[in-house]
Order: C-alpha cells, then sequence, then structure tokens
C-alpha cells in the first residue's frame, strides 16, 4: 500500500510537471492569448504540407505582413518556434512549415534521388498557399508581403522559392515574395541544381535580403573547406567570393551591415554560433527581428517596429519542465500498471547482488570492460555512421583478428582438454566475431534509403547501434566467462532469465505505458497546441507513418538496447554498485563516450578553428541527439531492472519509446 500511495504521488507531481509546463509554455507560444495557434494542412501538386499557423489577433479583419519559416534537415516547424513567437507577438502572421516529409508534411512526388525531393518546391509551395489567404497582406499591385526563412535545407528551399518566384514573376508582373531571410546555408546545394553564383544573387531583385552565417557552422559558408571534405572549421563568410557576391561584388565588407544592391538592402550576420546553435541563440534571434523591422519598416502601423525584447526562451523553458514530467510520468505509470493481473508477471526473483571482485584480474576485467563499452561507441561512430573507409578497414581487421584468436583458443581448449568455460566462451566469441565481420559488410545495404526504411538518417544510426551491441556481446561473453562466472554469476545474475510470460508482460507493459504518455501529449497538443521540447530534443505528435516505420525499425533498435542493458546490468551486478553509483555507471557506459566525443570534437573547433573530426558535420550533430535520448534510456534500463529483476521492460521500452521520438523527429520519406 505504501508503494501504491508512492507512485500516486509521483504521477501527480509527472502530471503537474505536463500541464503546468505545458500551459505556461503555451501562453508564451501565444503571446498571452493574443495570437491564435493552429496546425494547418494544405495540399498541393508534390502532396501535403503542413505547419502551426501564428495568426495575431485582428488578422483576419486587417490584412498583415506574414512569415514563412521553415526548418532544416532532420527537423520540424517546431524547430522554427523563436522567429514564430517574436513576429507573430509583433503583429505578423507566422506560419511554422513542416517540409515535404518531416513532421507533419507528406510527399507523393516521386523521389529518384530522396534528398532531392523534399526541400526544392517546398517553401514555394507554402508560399502560393499563403498568398492566396485574406489575413495576408498584399500591396496594391497585388505583390505578396510575405518574407521566406529558413535554416539549413530550409535556408535553400527559401533561396530556390526567391528564385522560383523570380520567374513567375516574368510572366505575372507579381512577387509575392518581399524578403528572404535564411540561416546556416549557403550556395552549396542550389548549385547542385545547376545554378551559378550570378545567377542566384540576380534572382533577389529589390527583395530585401540577408544571411546568417555563424562563425562556427559545421556544414556551410567556407567552399574551400567544404571541397575538401573537412568543413568543420572556423568560419568568416562575409570574406568569401561568395559571401561578397550575394553583397554586390565588394571587394571587403563588414558583417552586421546593410549594402545596397538592385535597389534593395543586403546583410551577412555572423554570429558565434554553430549550425543547430542558430535554432536556440537569442543572439541570432535578435539579427532576425532587426532584419525584420528593416524590411517591414513601411508596415509600422500593421506590425510593431523596434520593439526588441525576446520571450521566446521561456516557451522552451517550460515546455522543457513538460518534457522533463513526460520522462518522469513513464515511471509511476509502469510501477501502478504492473500491480495488475497479467501485467504483475512482469515481476522476476531480483537477483541478488554479486560479491565485489576479489582479485585484480577480475577488478581489471571489469574496468575494461567499462572502458571499452563507453569509448568503442564514440571511437568508431565516425566509421560506422558516415563510411569513413579508414576506420572500416580498421573494424574489419580487427574482426578478423578477434576471430583469428577465438579460432586459436577454442581449437586449443579441444586440444588440451581445457576448461569448459573457455571452451564454451571462445566458440560463443568466434560465433559473434563472425557475425559481425558480415555485419560489417553490409553497410551499403544499411545505407540505402528504401521504402522499407525510409528514414535516411536514422539507417546509419540502425548500423552504429547493432555494431556497438554485437562488440558488447563480444565483451560481455568474455568477461563472463573469464571473471563473472567464477564469482557465481548466472544469466539471471544480469536480468537475461525470464518465462514467455514475463516477456509477454513486459512488452505488454512497455505499450501501455508509451501509449498512455503519448495520448496525454496528444491532450496537450489539442489543448495548448505545444509539445515537450527542449532545443533539438522533442517528443511530438506523428502521423500513421511514423507507426509504421516504428514497427519496422524497433526490431533492429532492441537489439542495441537489451544487449547494452545485459551489459550495463553485468558492470552493475556487483554490491558495491547498489544506489546511485550503478546509475552513475550505466550512463556513463551508454554515453560516456559520446560526451567525450562531443568535448573532443567541438573544444578543439572552438580553441582552435578546426573541429576534432574536421569531416564528420552531420554525423557530430547526430551525437548531439543521442545524448540525450541515450542518458534518458540509461536510467529506464537501471530502474526497471532494479525494479524488476529482469532486463525486458527496460529494454522494451527504450526501444519503442526511443524510437519513435527518434522517427518522428526527422526525415521519413513515405514514397520513393
Amino acid at each position: 500500500m505504501k508503494k501504491f500511495k508512492k507512485s500516486l504521488v509521483f504521477l501527480i507531481v509527472a502530471l503537474l510537471l505536463v500541464f503546468i509546463g505545458s500551459a505556461v509554455a503555451a501562453q508564451f507560444n501565444s503571446s498571452s492569448g493574443e495570437v491564435g495557434v493552429s496546425r494547418v494542412y494544405f495540399e498541393t501538386e508534390r502532396g501535403e504540407l503542413s505547419g502551426l499557423l501564428y495568426k495575431p489577433d485582428g488578422a483576419d479583419s486587417e490584412a498583415r505582413p506574414t512569415l514563412v519559416a521553415t526548418h532544416g534537415y532532420l527537423n520540424s516547424g517546431e524547430m522554427q518556434d523563436a522567429q514564430a513567437i517574436e513576429m507573430s507577438k509583433r503583429g505578423y502572421v507566422v506560419l511554422a512549415l513542416d517540409q515535404y516529409d518531416h513532421g507533419h508534411s507528406t510527399g507523393t512526388m516521386e523521389k529518384p534521388v530522396p534528398f532531392f525531393s523534399f526541400w526544392p518546391h517546398a517553401m514555394y509551395d507554402a508560399v502560393q498557399y499563403m498568398y492566396d489567404q485574406d489575413y495576408v497582406l498584399k500591396d496594391a499591385e497585388g505583390n505578396g508581403i510575405i518574407a521566406v526563412s529558413g535554416h539549413s535545407m530550409g535556408g535553400f528551399s527559401s533561396t530556390h522559392a526567391v528564385m522560383l518566384d523570380e520567374v513567375d514573376f516574368q510572366d505575372s508582373g507579381i512577387r509575392k515574395i518581399h524578403s528572404s531571410l535564411t540561416m546556416g546555408s549557403d550556395y552549396q546545394w542550389l548549385k547542385t541544381l545547376g545554378y551559378t553564383d550570378e545567377e542566384i544573387n540576380a534572382s533577389y531583385g529589390p527583395r530585401m535580403s540577408g544571411k546568417i552565417a555563424g562563425v562556427y557552422d559545421e556544414f556551410f559558408f567556407d567552399a574551400e573547406a567544404s571541397a575538401a571534405g573537412q568543413p568543420v572549421v572556423k568560419k568568416d563568410y562575409v570574406s568569401t567570393a561568395e559571401g561578397l557576391g550575394f553583397l554586390g561584388g565588394l571587394e571587403s565588407a563588414q558583417a552586421g551591415e546593410f549594402y545596397e544592391v538592385d535597389g534593395a538592402q543586403r546583410i551577412i550576420y555572423q554570429p558565434n554560433e554553430t549550425h543547430p546553435w542558430n535554432h536556440f541563440s537569442q543572439q541570432s534571434t535578435a539579427h532576425a527581428i532587426d532584419f525584420y523591422d528593416a524590411a517591414f519598416a513601411e508596415y509600422g502601423d500593421l506590425v510593431a517596429i523596434g520593439d526588441e525584447g525576446q520571450t521566446w526562451m521561456w516557451k522552451e523553458w517550460f515546455s522543457f519542465v513538460a518534457l522533463i514530467g513526460f520522462f518522469f510520468l513513464v515511471i509511476p505509470v509502469i510501477n501502478l500498471l504492473t500491480k495488475l493481473p497479467f501485467f504483475n508477471w512482469v515481476y522476476t526473483e531480483r537477483p541478488a547482488a554479486l560479491s565485489a571482485p576479489k582479485t585484480h584480474g577480475a577488478k581489471l576485467a571489469g574496468y575494461i570492460l567499462l572502458i571499452v563499452g563507453a569509448l568503442y561507441p564514440a571511437l568508431f561512430f565516425t566509421a560506422l555512421y558516415s563510411g569513413d573507409a579508414t576506420g572500416m578497414t580498421l573494424l574489419r581487421q580487427i574482426s578478423m583478428i578477434t576471430i583469428g584468436l577465438a579460432a586459436l583458443i577454442f581449437i586449443f581448449s579441444f586440444v588440451k582438454n581445457g576448461d569448459k568455460s573457455i571452451k564454451t566462451g571462445s566458440g560463443l566469441i568466434l560465433g559473434i566475431g563472425i557475425v559481425q565481420y558480415i555485419y560489417l559488410r553490409q553497410q551499403e545495404r544499411f545505407f540505402a534509403t528504401t521504402e522499407w526504411f525510409g528514414a535516411a538518417t536514422v539507417n546509419p544510426v540502425v548500423f552504429w547501434a547493432i555494431n556497438v551491441a554485437i562488440v558488447t556481446l563480444m565483451i560481455l561473453v568474455g568477461y563472463h566467462f573469464v571473471a563473472k562466472k567464477a564469482e557465481g554469476a548466472s544469466f539471471a545474475s544480469y536480468g537475461l532469465k525470464a518465462n514467455s510470460k514475463t516477456i509477454a508482460a513486459a512488452l505488454a507493459t512497455a505499450i501501455v505505458a508509451v501509449v498512455i504518455g503519448y495520448g496525454l501529449l496528444y491532450l496537450v497538443d489539442a489543448l495548448f497546441k505545444v509539445d515537450f521540447r527542449l532545443w533539438t530534443l522533442a517528443v511530438k505528435t506523428f502521423e500513421d507513418q511514423h507507426v509504421w516505420a516504428l514497427l519496422r525499425y524497433a526490431p533492429l533498435f532492441f537489439i542495441y538496447y537489451f544487449i547494452v542493458g545485459l551489459s550495463v546490468n553485468v558492470n552493475t551486478a556487483s554490491s558495491i554498485y547498489d544506489g546511485w553509483k550503478g546509475y552513475g555507471i550505466s550512463i556513463l557506459h551508454f554515453i560516456g563516450g559520446l560526451v567525450l566525443y562531443l568535448a573532443y570534437h567541438y573544444g578543439l573547433l572552438f580553441l582552435t578553428g578546426t573541429g576534432g573530426y574536421p569531416a564528420e558535420s552531420l554525423s557530430s550533430i547526430i551525437v548531439i541527439g543521442l545524448v540525450p535520448i541515450l542518458l534518458v534510456a540509461a536510467i529506464y534500463n537501471r530502474y526497471f531492472f532494479r525494479k524488476t529483476g529482469n532486463v525486458y521492460v527496460g529494454a522494451f521500452l527504450n526501444t519503442i519509446l526511443m524510437t519513435l521520438i527518434t522517427l518522428a523527429n526527422t526525415v521519413l520519406y513515405t514514397i520513393l
């Protein structure tokens, strides 16, 4: 009864965090109710686009200047919160757009090269829709008073929209786009469509145009570094030929200053920020406000000009409170759920804690397992995620050496009639090693974006995760037979032993808990039009295609969460790891190496101007997103192992929840 009351109290606390955080976040999101926020869907010839529409009070009776803002590769419209909140509270109509096959938007166009399907027309298709709305301002000649803005791929989409609008202007005499501001994008991908710098620069015409070019941007703003395949370096875009060309072909220019080109003004801002930092920056938001103040100065009777205060961060912080509540909610929900018939089958006898290692060899083996388990995922992340040839060659060579050594030990143990543990351990490692080598040869297949596996950036994460699991399993097997078995450890000691009823109940428990959590999210979305997030970490609503993708990806991620979870249990099976120390080891095992990776990579970038892995732009950003996800997974894994006596609830929960969070926040090509 006491435990029931405790779980009930925790549930109430979690619900309070969710609802209070969401309610306050909604107040800032809607500017205390002065801006209506709603999700809109609209059909286009290329599919269905969706976005969050921010409509200030009075816009229906008096049309307003409008901003269409969109995200980059892997993200969704919510990543434009800063611009959406700040500009809508100043009186602008804002559409925070999900590009095709991101968020709630779906692309039905043909996709011979999926990457070039979603961004070239997404922004201009949205402009066409917004131009037709009565609440969007047009001037006396019918020109749209619409600004376009995008981050990264959204910036390319915005610039291409300007180019398409200028082509249409030649026939219609109407420009629907009034001005443009891009963040984190140069001309690199537009050139792959066949355009030249001169053609792009000429397309701006008389529109006021700006660029926010982070000094530490991992991708763009240094053509030479990009051509050399090492773009993670410090940048000075305003001094490059492309930057100077954008500003009218000047010989030199200063960041933060307007220059007149073709009868309009252009500007380049250069904050000391990385690529994803643009999303979560008061400095970049201040630059955006400054730009729109200049671009829409003549419409001061309809929108506020010169209002410098920023409130969007409060929405982010309270959404973070709700996010904490969501992750916390899962624990009391499962604790209460497993008091019911059938669900209470999740419990097995909690394994007795093993005694601390007594010999120096056993202690050393434990430390090696911990260090290798923590560092391996990071040391070979670039090879496994990016396909680095040198790293992959090294991995295959290590795999062949492992197979050879395991085979020798296995044969020798039989010839000499060695200990049964050595025979079993070496035989298992030999088999796992062969599987790993074959798996390493399948990298190209895992990297391919297909109709079945359409999440382009999730595919290499899966490849990385399964390889980490395979290596972890080899180390785990070796450690068990060399050290832990002699101490009395068995499969039950690590939470592996369970009957079919326990496994079925664990799966059902995880599914119901996730459904309850997301049911709460959908209620919050209906009431407040906010989700649970901080920066790039978000638990957000999804579409049908994400559920089908979950069913395809979850079995693969289960391999990772199950084996790494077991490894953590092996490492913390001793009595010395009872309490918070065990959680610390669990967290270290899941993310320790990745944190060191980020510290090394970005530490060198900020200190020396060159990243620790200068060729790793996207992969390093992926690691930033992995760290908080795996941090929560580590806590769940440890908690539910100690609670239920087995690994299954934590493994199933982490698989379903973390995979769904990942898929809902990235690109998912639905038709190929």
